[in-house]
């Protein structure tokens, strides 16, 4: 597997610094209520580091907005993002990377995202902003996908959708599972 490239740092590091200012937290109150430590959330504020999915989401959370202001770099007039490029975050538990295409607006809070998942671990996914909504639409291979309680296997044009407000899951059933993901948030 070829090696990915880093993340999209520069715009995660000012889409920190810029929400927590926003929010009017101190570094040492983000760190808290996302339960990460001062010093990695301080390195990812400078620019350095690799945040896992996992970490972003957790500050995204704390933060009360969605992942994608935090990895979403400012838009162009017309953006065009090539397959297997585009800012990628993998998991750090699972074989799992997630490309987000599209962020919403203020008119329009949803996300479009490109998942690719490998059989093996699975992606636990911490509960999103209150009332976020997950549509899935499987491209290829087949996955396990839901909340814990409700979990449903899909294939090749499956679709599914589920709250994205309570523990969730991504579980890749074949090889080479790409699925297309849309959040929706309130």
């Amino acid at each position: 597997m070829a090696l990915e490239p880093a993340p999209p740092l520069a715009t995660i590091a000012a889409a920190l610094r810029r929400e927590r200012d926003r929010a009017g937290i101190s570094l040492t109150e983000l760190a808290r209520r996302a339960g990460i430590a001062k010093s990695t959330l301080s390195q990812l504020e400078s620019g350095v580091g690799n945040p896992s999915v996992e970490t972003l989401w957790a500050l995204g959370v704390a933060l009360g907005v969605p992942f994608s202001r935090l990895v979403e770099p400012p838009p162009a007039a017309v953006r065009v993002i090539r397959a297997g490029e585009g800012p990628r975050v993998r998991s750090e538990h699972a074989d799992f990377t997630a490309t987000l295409l599209s962020a919403g607006s203020a008119h329009a809070r949803r996300d479009v995202y490109v998942m690719e998942l490998e059989p093996g671990a699975v992606r636990v996914a911490e509960p999103h902003t209150p009332r976020s909504i997950e549509h899935i639409v499987v491209a290829a291979g087949r996955m396990r996908v839901g909340p814990e309680s409700d979990l449903v296997d899909l294939g090749p044009g499956d679709y599914a959708t589920f709250p994205g407000d309570a523990p969730h899951r991504y579980e890749a059933l074949a090889p080479g599972t790409f699925a297309v993901l849309v959040m929706e948030h309130p």
